[in-house]
């Protein structure tokens, strides 16, 4: 049987980096920092994957615009003080070099940082798997499509050909708003349900069903 895709999109954050309650964590502490109430943890998981002012703005809807800069500060702060403490998922670096052997194209969107995830791409050895990659400070925030647009362009590729793999609804609204397939996994920042909710081609629960998907399937 034919391959079904030629470029695989992968989120990073709670896709193949496990981040999730570091980020919520870090969120938590910006807030107190700057005297804002605390969004639990089901609300900071919930902007996981959004631009870093959209997500701050999103988690603390109390926020005036003239403290943003503050918090966006404490925000990096906290995270930067357990970056070094993050790692991939079990079975992400096998995973994505045997893509990248097998001659599927790869790529990031994310809503991290140029910084954060070329810093991330350095630090967990992947960078030399992906070919491209978009960042929420080059591109409108999740769930405009305009990360995907612009890897379909750099890629050459049709909409059809083209797989955004991710943890959260705004990934997957993403793939939907920009024509392309999604696919879901439930291991990182939002529930089952809700990814569920938007239609993707199946739902993961570990790294090892995610490449047992894809061998089967892409």
């Amino acid at each position: 049987m034919g391959r079904r895709f030629d470029l695989l999109v992968f989120d990073w954050d709670g896709t193949l980096f496990d981040s999730t309650g570091v980020i919520v964590q870090a969120l938590q502490a910006s807030c107190r920092d700057v005297g804002l109430p605390e969004p639990s943890d089901e609300q900071a998981s919930h902007v996981i994957g959004l631009g870093l002012a959209e997500a701050l703005r999103t988690a603390a809807p109390e926020l005036d615009e003239e403290r943003l800069p503050l918090l966006i500060e404490r925000y990096r702060h906290h995270y930067l003080s357990q970056d070094q403490d993050i790692c991939l998922f079990h079975g992400v670096t096998e995973l994505i070099a045997g893509l990248h052997a097998d001659g599927f194209q790869l790529a990031v969107a994310t809503g991290k940082s140029r910084g954060g995830l070329d810093r991330a791409l350095s630090n967990s050895g992947l960078g030399c798997f992906f070919t491209a990659s978009r960042c929420a400070d080059e591109c409108f925030s999740k769930p405009h499509p305009q990360m995907l647009e612009e890897l379909i362009e750099e890629f050459a590729v049709s909409k059809d050909r083209v797989l955004m793999i991710g943890d959260t609804t705004h990934d997957l609204q993403m793939a939907v708003n920009a024509g392309v397939a999604g696919l879901a996994v439930s291991y990182g920042a939002h529930p089952v349900e809700a990814l569920l909710g938007l239609d993707p081609l199946g739902c993961v629960a570990s790294v090892k069903m995610l490449s047992e998907w894809l061998n089967q399937n892409a």
